[in-house]
C-alpha cells in the first residue's frame, strides 16, 4: 500500500481498529480515514455508500463489530448476528461497488468448530458444530468470510479474510457485564485488590486453553496480509502458544499485585474446552507475533489504569 493512499478504518475506536489506526500512522501512512458511529451508522446502507461516494476510499480493513464475552453473547443472540450482518454486508458491497483496491474482512476463531482438531487449520471451517455461548457472533462472521470469497468468485474482487485468535491489550473493553475473559478477569483482579478482597470467583474450572495475541501484533499482521496475501481462503492469525484460564489468572495476579485465593465456579461454562490456531500459512509468508503474554498484560494494566480504572 502506497504511504499516500486513502485508508479506511471500519471501527477504529474498537480494541483492534485503534491498534490499526495506530499501526498505520507510525509508518507514514498519512491519509488514514476514520468514523465515529455517530458519524457513520455502517448498519445504514444508505450512508455507507454515501460515505464511500465521497471518500472513495482505495483500501478498506473492516475492523467494526458488535463483540462481547460469553454471557453478552449469550443475552443478545439478536443483535449479534443480525447487527454484524449488517455491518459487514454494507461494507463488503460498498468496497466491491466503488472499486477499493483491496479490501480485509477481520473475523474471529469462534468461526471454527467447538471440537475442532487442534490446533485449527483454516480448512476445518463448517466441518462440525459451533460453540452455542457464541453462536450468534459466529455464524455472522462466516457469512462474511463466505461474502468475501463470494465476490472473488463472482467479480474478481481482492478481498481477503483473517481469523485472529483471543485479542487483548490497550483500548479493550473492560466492563465486566460485556468484556471477553482476558480484560474481565484483570478488571475484576484489579477491583479485588483495591477493596482488600481475599479472593476472587473465576467462571468455570480454569481448565479451558485459549490463546492471545497482543493486539498491535494483530494490527501488524493485518497491514502485512494487506501486503502480501492475496487468496480466498481466510487465514489464520495466532501465536501458536496456549495457556489455561488458570494460568492466565495467575500471572493477571501477579501483574496486578493481588494476593488473594482464585475461587473457580464450577456452575458455570467453560465455553470452548480448547481453542488454539495453526497459524503455519502466515509463518510461512513471513510473520510471527513480538509480544509474549506477560508482557502485554503488563502493557493492558498500565494503558487500564490511566484510562479505564476509575
Amino acid at each position: 500500500m502506497q504511504k499516500d493512499a486513502k485508508v479506511y478504518i471500519a471501527g477504529h475506536r474498537g480494541l483492534v481498529g485503534s491498534a490499526l489506526q495506530r499501526d498505520l500512522q507510525a509508518k507514514g501512512f498519512t491519509k488514514v480515514i476514520v468514523r465515529s458511529k455517530s458519524e457513520l451508522d455502517l448498519r445504514d446502507k444508505s450512508a455507507v455508500r454515501t460515505f464511500f461516494e465521497s471518500e472513495r476510499p482505495d483500501y478498506v480493513i473492516d475492523a467494526a463489530a458488535k463483540v462481547g464475552g460469553i454471557k453478552a453473547n449469550f443475552d443478545f443472540p439478536v443483535e449479534f448476528l443480525l447487527w454484524n450482518l449488517e455491518i459487514q454486508n454494507n461494507l463488503i458491497s460498498s468496497s466491491h461497488d466503488y472499486g477499493v483496491k483491496k479490501f480485509l474482512f477481520l473475523g474471529s476463531s469462534c468461526i471454527y468448530p467447538k471440537f475442532a482438531e487442534q490446533p485449527i487449520r483454516e480448512d476445518s471451517l463448517l466441518t462440525g458444530a459451533l460453540e452455542p455461548t457464541n453462536e450468534a457472533y459466529a455464524l455472522a462472521k462466516i457469512c462474511g468470510v463466505r461474502l468475501c470469497q463470494a465476490y472473488r468468485r463472482e467479480f474478481g474482487s481482492p478481498f481477503i479474510s483473517a481469523m485472529p485468535t483471543n485479542l487483548y491489550g490497550p483500548g479493550d473493553n473492560f466492563d465486566l457485564a460485556t468484556s471477553h475473559v482476558l480484560p474481565a478477569l484483570l478488571h475484576k483482579t484489579h477491583e479485588a485488590k483495591v477493596r482488600g478482597d481475599s479472593h476472587i470467583s473465576v467462571w468455570g474450572t480454569g481448565k479451558a486453553l485459549r490463546e492471545f495475541v497482543h493486539v498491535d501484533d494483530a494490527a501488524s499482521a493485518c497491514h502485512f496480509l494487506m501486503e502480501n496475501y492475496d487468496e480466498a481462503e481466510q487465514i489464520n492469525i495466532g501465536m501458536g502458544e496456549e495457556v489455561s484460564i488458570r494460568e492466565v489468572v495467575e500471572i493477571i495476579r501477579e501483574v496486578v499485585g493481588f494476593t488473594g485465593d482464585l475461587v473457580f465456579d464450577t456452575t458455570k461454562p467453560d465455553g470452548t474446552p480448547r481453542k488454539l490456531l495453526d497459524a503455519t500459512r502466515l509463518a510461512a509468508l513471513g510473520w510471527r507475533p513480538k509480544m509474549s503474554l506477560r508482557e502485554g498484560l503488563k502493557q493492558t494494566y498500565a494503558w487500564f489504569l490511566k484510562h479505564a480504572a476509575a
